[in-house]
């Protein structure tokens, strides 16, 4: 739960002024510097940027009475429907954050020994 929300909310805080990118770093580094096992630490990443991204991406839509969205949604074979591009960038965040982290627990794992039991 721990490594959730340092990922929700240094992510959520990161991408509203930095680009898109900068919460692979950041789930990466959360993962590594506080220790979860590989599928907590997927999940973590997932619904740590994923939800980041979704409330941004929501905000952005509403703000602009779902222009944007709608015309991407035309691009896409999502049949202009705005909500589902909306809902497709954080799934796919979402995917990115959670390998990221997941990468960044493997690493902790493969660099960092633990003492026996």
């Amino acid at each position: 739960m721990r490594l959730f929300l340092v990922i929700f909310v240094v992510c959520a805080v990161a991408q509203y002024f930095l680009p898109w990118w900068i919460v692979t770093p950041l789930a990466f580094a959360a993962a590594f510097v506080l220790p979860a096992p590989g599928g907590r630490a997927f999940m973590a990443g997932f619904n740590g940027v994923g939800m980041g991204w979704f409330m941004l991406a929501v905000w952005f839509n509403v703000k602009n009475e779902g222009i944007l969205a709608d015309r991407v949604g035309q691009l896409l074979p999502l049949g202009g429907n705005g909500w589902a591009v909306v809902i497709l960038a954080a799934v796919l965040s979402g995917l990115v954050g959670g390998l990221a982290a997941l990468a960044g627990s493997w690493t902790r794992q493969a660099l960092v020994r633990t003492p026996a039991v």
